[in-house]
């Protein structure tokens, strides 16, 4: 949309991919998962409980509401906690992710004073946001104010010579093979001293 500010790359990998929706918590197929768990019948639920039977199938089948009183007889009867009876059960974690981007594929982001290649751009709700850079700058007065943002980053040379400025720091010449980590909410900005754009590799956290 015009009149909108350009968003930042973190921005960009914190939208990406669409938000899952929030079910409420069915506290009757809560309760049926619990016991059923356990290999428990109602008779024996409800006995481990001390409710009569048909108050505990009626709060599986969601025709009544428990008062305070029986989810806390529920919750001793399950040896559980009340606030585990409207806990809802981790979903299993997938292990394996993988997502491979091959080279000059990836989400490119252009800037004045960097070209940005997005990596791994199918994984959604990552806990990093690796990206290369070129960077074109070739001086602090190129930026509009220092770049800081939430997380920490790390910095790769891949080629080229820069210079990492920081807010607290004295300016570090890095050449390839160097590397830097530090505070992303701390000013920081780059810029190539080499004759042709500087190459890096850049990964910030996201959480």
């Amino acid at each position: 949309m015009t009149g909108q500010p350009p968003r930042t790359l973190i921005e960009i990998a914190r939208t990406s991919g669409e938000d899952m929706p929030v079910q409420p918590l069915d506290l009757g197929a809560r309760v049926r998962d619990l016991r059923k768990a356990r290999d428990w019948t109602l008779e024996q639920a409800a006995r481990q409980a001390g409710i009569a039977r048909s108050t505990l199938s009626k709060i599986e089948n969601g025709q009544m509401s428990p008062t305070y009183d029986a989810l806390k007889k529920l919750a001793v009867g399950l040896q559980i906690s009340v606030p585990q009876l409207f806990t809802p059960p981790q979903a299993e974690r997938v292990n394996g992710r993988m997502s491979v981007t091959k080279d000059g594929q990836g989400n490119q982001q252009a800037t004045a004073t960097y070209e940005h290649e997005l990596l791994a751009e199918t994984l959604v709700k990552k806990q990093m946001l690796p990206y290369r850079a070129r960077v074109r700058a070739r001086s602090m007065d190129e930026f509009d104010g220092w770049v800081r943002h939430d997380g920490e980053e790390f910095l790769y040379v891949l080629t080229g010579v820069v210079l990492l400025y920081t807010e607290f720091y004295e300016p570090i010449e890095m050449r390839r093979g160097d590397s830097a980590y530090y505070d992303a909410t701390m000013g920081h900005n780059v810029i190539s001293t080499s004759p042709e754009d500087a190459m890096i590799l850049w990964v910030t956290s996201l959480t």
